[in-house]
């Protein structure tokens, strides 16, 4: 079975959308999970997102990579665009994947404007880990 992981600082959006959509998409032969470098809590937004296309991630909570055994991982999926990813150390396949972190704490930004900020990061990593798929499933 493959092992996929998806790190980002917080672990709270990106890498919770990507571990939601990871298990749906890639399906029961990948096993999928998400860590962050400074965990916090599942974004809010995050679960409101994943429920609009019909994903609960309200059971997900925030893990850190120094809880990850990185000999059980064979494929490392980092998402930070503009803060300092997580490394994850060992002898492991890795993608980058710079997704703007869709959560602020800029008080003008409105709740349906933070809505669209995660329905925007959740689709476009919709589309990577459905490029993902056909990756994984072409090196069977």
């Amino acid at each position: 079975m493959k092992k996929v992981l998806f790190l980002c600082v917080a672990n709270s959006a990106r890498s919770q959308m990507a571990e939601g959509l990871g298990r749906h998409i890639l399906g029961p032969e990948v096993e999928v999970s998400s860590a962050g470098s400074q965990p916090s809590k599942v974004n809010p937004y995050a679960i409101e997102a994943m429920r609009e296309v019909g994903i609960d991630i309200s059971g997900h909570h925030s893990k850190s990579v120094d809880d990850v055994n990185a000999a059980a991982v064979d494929l490392v999926v980092t998402l930070c665009a503009d803060e300092v990813c997580p490394v994850l150390p060992g002898r492991v396949q890795r993608l980058h994947w710079p997704i703007q972190d869709p959560a602020t704490s800029d008080p003008t930004v409105s709740p349906e404007q933070m809505r669209d900020r995660f329905r925007t990061a959740r689709e476009e990593i919709r589309g990577r880990i459905t490029g993902l798929a056909g990756e994984l499933a072409r090196a069977e």
